[in-house]
């Protein structure tokens, strides 16, 4: 199975994938890293890891269709099956979504559909589960649809709310939480693939 990460910051559940292909604990490749920010950690975490990658923006290629175009090519030059937003802060463009219908995975640190949305990213979703007095959260990976965190849900995890926790602590759970969900759930995706 050959993967497409998109991310805009430093990287870190798209290292856990990575090591998680090197390792052979997932039957798939991370064949090509595309982030919209040229100093993301993503794209130094994947030339660190000679993983393929591009900065594909709408400043690199004029304006969000033509981003979305960069994007598409990208993902086809590399033969990819699947492709995984892991902090990706951007809208997939309407090619993309089109040609990967069914075959685009985002993960959200919560557990949809609360706490999902625009402007529910990072640590502020922990923020918002901590002032809710949630006493649970966690992560979802979930198929990406036209908005944001509303495609179908495939896999979740949960994670205890402590009463001593603020959003840093619970950040850290829920983004180990999230990570090992994520390869758990590539390695089913992978042996469903193999036997088809």
């Amino acid at each position: 199975m050959r993967i497409a990460v998109l991310a805009s910051h430093e990287g870190s559940t798209m290292q856990a994938v990575i090591d998680a292909c090197s390792a052979e604990e997932i039957a798939a490749k991370v064949a090509i890293v595309i982030s919209n920010n040229s100093a993301s950690g993503a794209l130094r975490r994947a030339s660190l890891a000679n993983v393929y990658s591009q900065h594909i923006s709408s400043k690199t290629h004029g304006d969000d269709h033509g981003a979305d175009s960069a994007m598409l090519k990208a993902c086809q030059a590399q033969r990819v099956d699947l492709i995984l937003l892991l902090g990706y802060m951007k809208k997939l463009g309407p090619q993309t979504l089109a040609a990967y219908a069914g075959k685009i995975l985002n993960t959200h640190p919560a557990l949809l559909p609360k706490f999902g949305g625009k402007g529910f990213f990072g640590r502020k979703v922990h923020e918002a589960v901590i002032a809710a007095g949630e006493v649970e959260s966690g992560a979802s990976i979930h198929f990406v649809d036209t908005d944001y965190d509303t495609g179908p849900i495939l896999a979740q995890v949960k994670v205890a709310v402590k009463p001593a926790d603020d959003a840093q602590a619970l950040e850290e759970r829920v983004k180990t939480a999230e990570q090992k969900l994520l390869v758990d759930t590539l390695r089913k995706l992978s042996e469903q693939q193999a036997k088809q």
